[in-house]
């Protein structure tokens, strides 16, 4: 079993960490919070927006947040980060600060695109029940099969 981990964090921008030396790493994916120790059989996940932490051998502890990506563990020894975003930092209050800043940003997004999906939604069947009706026209995009489409009032 290898003694110590190799660490890689990088974005599309720069490279974020570089360390030898990592006697352990804890990240978070969509399961919850995990850690990988030397020897970890190989991984792939994808990371949410979290703390990346990890402990070097000489006992010290480092904090990187990352806005999601994802993380491989290959041959029992090196990690590898690929995020969108990533900052690094001391304060692990202040990191966790901005990472709950962030979720609660996607929360809301998330929010307002199911909202613009279900006014679509309802408007496409609105606008379906209008064609259906009997007696209303149909759109020229539906003609009856000959090409010709039906003419009449509006619907």
């Amino acid at each position: 079993m290898t003694r110590a981990l190799r660490l890689v964090v990088t974005t599309p921008d720069c490279l974020l960490v570089e360390a030898d030396g990592v006697a352990a790493v804890r990240a978070e994916d969509e399961s919850g919070s995990f850690g990988i120790l030397p020897g970890h059989t190989d991984l792939l996940t994808v990371l949410t927006a979290s703390v990346l932490r990890w402990r070097l051998d000489d006992g010290a502890t480092r904090y990187c947040v990352v806005h999601g990506g994802t993380m491989t563990v290959s041959g029992g020894d090196r990690v590898a980060v690929a995020c969108r975003q990533g900052e690094l930092g001391d304060d692990l209050a202040a990191l966790e600060a901005r990472v709950h800043a962030r979720r609660g940003a996607e929360t809301d997004a998330d929010r307002r695109a199911r909202v613009e999906q279900m006014r679509l939604h309802t408007l496409a069947v609105r606008q379906l029940l209008r064609w259906l009706r009997p007696g209303s026209a149909v759109p020229a995009a539906f003609g009856d099969g000959d090409g010709e489409a039906e003419m009449g009032g509006a619907p």
